[in-house]
């Protein structure tokens, strides 16, 4: 009984003395109890962010990786940091060279009917002259009769005729010279037998021995060449 009377009196004086606060008193109690929970708030907000920030770290340095692993397999550069044209034999990079020259000329503007090779437009006739009446022609087209002065322009010129044609090629005394003032070096006379002061193109013949000679004043479809 006396234990029971301890309690409840304890009891009593506890909630007497709660009673007896002050204003100011409960108001700190209940601004401790606030402050400790935005502490929880604020700590989990900080975690939350750091959390976040490391993730987004590691995928920057993963993309770093990767973006300087595909640079270093597809690029190649000199000591200056240059990057270097990758390496071809002799024989593929004058294939390429030509391919890219053509390829290059072609974009360029040739006139309807021109074939355009190289940095020159040839053009095939539909109609026969004499060889001076055929170089007049082409002087009108602001070219001239066509200078077949490598193996390429002799095949391309080849492939493209379907007739025999005049080209720049003339003889002036023991010596066979281009309409540009150049002289024949490199030439593709057929083995049979020709006679005249003129050079005919046939394509009747393979590019090797297909030139035939011929009186500048007989008649035949020419071939016009246009510098780009």
């Amino acid at each position: 009984m006396y234990i029971k009377f301890c309690r409840t009196y304890g009891e009593e004086k506890k909630d007497e003395g709660r009673e007896n606060l002050s204003p100011e008193s409960k108001l700190s109690v209940e601004l401790e109890k606030g402050k400790g929970k935005n502490t929880r708030l604020y700590r989990a907000a900080c975690l939350f962010l750091t959390i976040t920030c490391l993730v987004l770290l590691l995928v920057v340095i993963i993309l770093s990786v990767k973006l300087q692993a595909v640079t270093g397999e597809t690029t190649t550069t000199d000591r200056q940091g240059a990057p270097l044209a990758p390496r071809c034999s002799h024989d593929e990079c004058q294939a390429l060279f030509h391919i890219t020259q053509a390829q290059r000329c072609a974009c360029r503007q040739c006139a309807d009917g021109w074939l355009p090779f190289g940095r020159s437009c040839f053009y095939l006739s539909t109609h026969r002259l004499s060889w001076d009446e055929s170089q007049r022609n082409c002087s009108a087209s602001g070219g001239a009769l066509a200078v077949v002065n490598n193996r390429r322009v002799q095949n391309f010129l080849t492939a493209k005729g379907k007739m025999m044609y005049w080209i720049g090629l003339r003889q002036k005394g023991a010596t066979w010279t281009w309409v540009d003032k150049t002289v024949l070096i490199e030439s593709y006379w057929t083995e049979g037998p020709s006679d005249g002061d003129c050079g005919i193109l046939s394509h009747e013949k393979p590019p090797e021995k297909n030139w035939i000679k011929d009186s500048c004043q007989s008649v035949a479809y020419f071939i016009c060449q246009l510098e780009l």
